[in-house]
């Protein structure tokens, strides 16, 4: 009877020891730091698209403000504002003023926008003011384009006194006149005058 049970206790030993050899090894647990994130050159430029993105329409909102600004100020016209500019400028130098601001040397497109800007600036500066707009046949003779080179189709020339234009080469810029209510003059580029920007609404 107690070689039995020396067999049983052996042969529970080995059982044991076999299990133990078998069973993985784990081993503890060192305080592991958490997996770090893998980020991709695709996450980074996505970052950078987004953020892109935002800053323009921050900026987007920032010129539509601005224009606002600028609408309380001048008259607006449909879908564009008009700025009477202070002080007086060639020509082309009002052109670069304008272009400065954001906005282009005024071109009316009919007579209701040349009379919302005669009465604009009869308001302003009085019936006496010519003031430049953005009008010109410099690259050719009696072809008159606006400030994107493109024909006017629409004038409003003095026709009466003066049978506008006139001046010929002498005489290349466009200027609407306060005293003959709002008519068109070709007057030389360099002379000083007061200048209409225009800005366009989106």
């Amino acid at each position: 009877m107690q070689l039995g049970g020396t067999f049983l206790v052996l042969f529970a030993l080995c059982l044991l020891q076999e299990s133990s050899a078998q069973a993985p090894k784990i081993k503890p647990k060192k305080n592991a730091a958490p997996k770090k994130a893998l980020v991709t050159l695709g996450m980074i430029r996505e970052i950078k698209e987004q953020i892109a993105h935002i800053l323009e329409e921050v900026n987007l909102l920032k010129e539509n403000q601005a224009l606002q600004t600028v609408c309380l100020r001048g008259v607006k016209v449909h879908r564009k504002c008009f700025l009477l500019m202070a002080g007086q400028k060639s020509f082309h130098e009002a052109a670069d003023d304008c272009i400065l601001h954001g906005g282009t040397l005024c071109a009316p497109l009919s007579h209701n926008e040349n009379d919302a800007l005669y009465d604009y600036a009869r308001e302003t500066l009085g019936d006496d003011h010519d003031i430049w707009i953005g009008v010109t046949d410099i690259a050719v003779e009696g072809d008159w384009l606006d400030m994107a080179s493109k024909s006017v189709n629409f004038t409003n020339w003095e026709r009466g006194i003066s049978k506008q234009p006139n001046g010929g080469t002498r005489a290349n810029c466009v200027a609407l006149s306060g005293s003959a209510i709002g008519k068109w003059f070709d007057e030389s580029c360099r002379l000083q005058k007061n200048y209409f920007c225009q800005f366009t609404i989106p």
